[in-house]
């Protein structure tokens, strides 16, 4: 156990300070960093909308492939790289955090080349599986050719954020951030329309300003893990298998958890086809809202993650475990708030995009079923992440696998076999989230985390 006292100043208020305000304070920047770049996918959204629906169409079948890339190598990959880093500083070895740095790189610049070297060729199939056809799936295969070239620019400045987030640092990611969200919205309609001299360049051009946005970025990243200011370095150092496996042993787990969810949401709105498109529609309206819970939640959990594995690696597993609640119950408030809000007033949100009756029906539906349950949502997601922190993936791994199953079965049951109503599957949506929440609060309630963490 490491003695508190000899950690540096911002790792000793991780260790020492109001669990509550300290939380608050780290997760401020990243709630406010989020919100940003959610402007900035509106923004680039309109700009493309311009071009006309075909280019619309076309980088909107891309997005899920962009979102995966982004949960994984942010939340995911990026949780194993700022539990490591968070975990060595809280034990006072700061030349072992210095050298997960560049084995984080490393990491990096592996799987962004495998997202590279899987979509480039297999984009255009999969697009046209989607729906994409004519004018949409050249659209789609333009925008993912430019963005998925640059997939190790996306994943080093994920990677390299996670870095500087896990030595506590929650302000710099979102400057750079919103810095690059200024130079993004600038250059976006710029390349896209040839403005200021530049060549006309399309929905090629919303692509360059993406990955010209996240390479900036990284630069910006390593000149700062490069200079004296950070509390880790980036150095050179020998590549060594036991370092690799301290990140990959949180971040593999966390991938795979990125692909269970991933995979839930697929298996809903199939469920959901075979009720007519007006009632899909509508679905797909109301569940946009329990999406934005994510980002809301990383924000807290970018926060969880630093906290608990700083007072791990130091031995703190009380104060970790509180921390842990603390965050959990701020993220658990603040959705369920929102959820209840939905389910009171659904059509508060639900006209924001439809008039139709049949749609804002259906939407209505779930957001009065599924919006109250948006409070074990947000439990579980915080409580993941600050399993990530502590270094136990395996509960969070096991809640996600029962929330699919709860949803799959379930559902397939009232189509199959009950012959239900729209309602009665929402309700298992309702009852996927509460399985989800509670059964990973009940892990870690009960003890969870007095097992052998999975990294050391």
């Amino acid at each position: 156990m490491s003695d508190p006292r000899l950690a540096d100043g911002p790792t000793r208020r991780l260790l020492e300070g109001p669990i509550a305000a300290t939380l608050l304070r780290l997760a401020a920047p990243g709630v406010i960093m989020l919100v940003a770049q959610v402007a900035i996918n509106v923004l680039e959204a309109y700009f493309v909308g311009r071009l006309g629906p075909d280019a619309l169409a076309g980088i909107s079948v891309t997005f899920p492939l962009v979102m995966l890339m982004q949960t994984m190598s942010a939340g995911g990959m990026g949780g194993g790289v700022a539990s490591a880093v968070a975990r060595a500083l809280g034990a006072g070895r700061r030349a072992h955090a210095d050298a997960l740095v560049a084995h984080a790189i490393v990491i990096a610049l592996v799987l962004g080349g495998v997202f590279t070297a899987v979509v480039l060729p297999g984009g255009r199939p999969l697009y046209h599986a989607i729906g994409a056809r004519d004018g949409a799936l050249e659209a789609a295969v333009a925008y993912s050719r430019v963005v998925f070239a640059g997939a190790v620019a996306v994943w080093l400045f994920n990677i390299l954020a996670s870095v500087v987030r896990g030595t506590g640092n929650m302000v710099l990611p979102a400057a750079v951030t919103l810095g690059g969200g200024a130079v993004l919205v600038t250059l976006s309609p710029a390349l896209i329309f040839g403005l200021a001299g530049l060549p006309r360049l399309g929905i090629t051009g919303a692509g360059l300003a993406v990955v010209a946005y996240y390479a900036l970025g990284s630069l910006v990243f390593l000149g700062y893990l490069r200079g004296g200011r950070s509390l880790v370095r980036l150095a050179p150092v020998r590549l060594r298998g036991e370092l690799l496996g301290e990140i990959l042993s949180v971040g593999a787990p966390s991938l795979v958890n990125n692909v269970l969810t991933n995979l839930t949401v697929v298996v809903l709105t199939a469920l959901v086809g075979p009720f007519g498109t007006l009632a899909l529609a509508g679905y797909g309206l109301g569940v946009r809202l329990e999406y934005l819970q994510i980002p809301l939640v990383f924000g807290f959990g970018s926060a969880l993650v630093t906290m608990v594995g700083t007072n791990v690696g130091a031995g703190q597993r009380e104060r970790a475990v509180r921390v842990a609640w603390t965050g959990a119950l701020m993220a658990a408030a603040v959705t369920e708030t929102i959820g209840l809000a939905a389910a009171l007033f659904p059509h508060a949100w639900l006209r924001l995009f439809s008039s139709d009756p049949d749609v804002l029906a259906a939407g209505a539906s779930y957001l009065r079923l599924v919006g109250p349950t948006y409070g074990f949502f947000g439990l579980g997601l915080a409580l993941y992440f600050a399993s990530q922190g502590a270094g136990r993936l395996r509960w969070p791994l096991v809640a996600g696998t029962l929330r699919l199953l709860v949803a799959a079965a379930g559902g397939w049951l009232i189509l199959h076999w009950a012959g239900g109503p729209l309602g009665a599957l929402f309700l298992v949506m309702a009852a996927a989230l509460v399985v989800f929440g509670g059964t990973l609060a009940g892990a870690i309630r009960l003890g969870a985390w007095d097992a052998p963490r999975v990294a050391s």
